[in-house]
C-alpha cells in the first residue's frame, strides 16, 4: 500500500524548498535595481538673481586669451558681459565681438572646489550655433598642475563646432592619445536636427575601466582601457574636476565668417553629479 504520509512529507519539503529558491531569487533579482540606483552627490542649478556671478563656492575661472593651445581667438573673462545668471534658473556663457573685431567670452571650473572619482556627470545645456562657435563640458585630471596635460587625463562629455549643428563629439585624452589623436565618437539625435534648437542633457558614466557617453540619455560610446593605443596608459583613476566654456575660433572649429552672429550664447539649466548607492 502507499505510505500517504510519506509522500506527503515529500511533496512538503519540495514545495518549502520551491519557495525558498523562489524567495532568494527575489532577494537577488532586487540587489542590482538597489544597486543601480544614483544619488545625487553635487549641483547647481543656477537659479540664482538675474545677472548674478556663479556660485564663488562652485566655480572659479580661467582668465586670458593666447589661444589656449587650440588657435583659439577669444579672451576668457569674469564679467556680467560674458557669464551670468539670467535669473530663469540658467547660467548664460556669451561669447561678444567687440567693435575692434576681439572676442571675449568666459571659462568656468570647479577645480579647487569639487572634484570626483567614478560618477555620472551630466549637464541640460543649450549650445549656441554658427561657424566658429566651440561649446564644451568638460572633465580634467585634478592633478594637472602636478601631472601636466594630457597625463592628468581629460574627459571631453560635450563638445561641439559650428560647422557640425547635428553632432556632439565626445572624447578622452591622455598620455599617447590626446589632441587629434583622442579616443572620440560622435552622436546625433533621431532625424539629426541642429543641437541647438533645445536643450539637451550630455552626460557620462564614469567606472573603474569605463567611461561611457551619453547625449538626452542614450549611449552613443563605450571607452575601456581596450580602446587605448598599445602601450597607453588608462588615466581615469583619480578625481576630475568640470569645465564649462564657449571658445571662438581654432584649429578644430575654425573660426567665424561673416554668416555667425553676435553674441552667441551658452545656456546650462544645471550640472549634477551622481554616485551609485553601493
Amino acid at each position: 500500500m502507499c505510505d500517504r504520509s510519506a509522500s506527503h512529507n515529500v511533496f512538503m519539503r519540495e514545495r518549502r524548498s520551491r519557495w525558498i529558491q523562489l524567495l532568494l531569487l527575489s532577494a537577488l533579482a532586487a540587489l542590482p535595481a538597489f544597486a543601480s540606483e544614483w544619488h545625487l552627490v553635487w549641483s547647481d542649478e543656477f537659479d540664482g538673481p538675474a545677472n548674478s556671478a556663479p556660485d564663488p563656492a562652485k566655480w572659479t575661472f580661467d582668465l586670458g586669451g593666447g589661444g589656449w593651445g587650440n588657435g583659439e581667438l577669444e579672451v576668457y573673462t569674469s564679467t556680467r558681459q560674458n557669464v551670468f545668471q539670467d535669473g530663469a534658473g540658467h547660467l548664460v556663457i556669451r561669447a561678444i565681438k567687440s567693435e575692434s573685431g576681439g572676442y571675449t567670452s568666459a571659462r568656468l571650473k570647479s577645480q579647487g572646489k569639487f572634484s570626483i572619482e567614478y560618477a555620472k556627470i551630466e549637464a541640460r545645456i543649450k549650445i549656441p550655433h554658427g561657424q566658429g562657435m566651440w561649446p564644451a563640458f568638460w572633465m580634467l585630471g585634478d592633478d594637472v598642475v602636478a601631472a601636466g596635460w594630457p597625463d592628468c587625463g581629460e574627459i571631453d562629455v560635450m563638445e561641439n563646432i559650428g560647422k557640425e549643428p547635428t553632432v556632439v563629439h565626445g572624447t578622452v585624452h591622455g598620455p599617447g592619445y590626446s589632441g587629434a589623436r583622442g579616443i572620440s565618437a560622435s552622436g546625433s539625435l533621431p532625424g539629426s536636427p541642429p543641437l541647438s534648437d533645445d536643450f539637451h542633457v550630455y552626460s557620462v558614466e564614469w567606472w573603474p575601466g569605463r567611461v561611457q557617453f551619453f547625449l538626452d540619455g542614450k549611449p552613443y560610446q563605450t571607452v575601456t582601457p581596450a580602446s587605448l593605443p598599445t602601450g597607453a596608459k588608462w588615466v581615469y583613476d583619480h578625481p576630475f574636476f568640470l569645465l564649462l566654456n564657449l571658445a571662438v575660433g581654432g584649429g578644430w572649429p575654425g573660426n567665424p565668417d561673416q554668416t555667425t552672429v553676435f553674441p552667441q550664447d551658452m545656456l546650462i539649466d544645471w550640472v549634477r553629479v551622481s554616485q551609485r548607492s553601493e
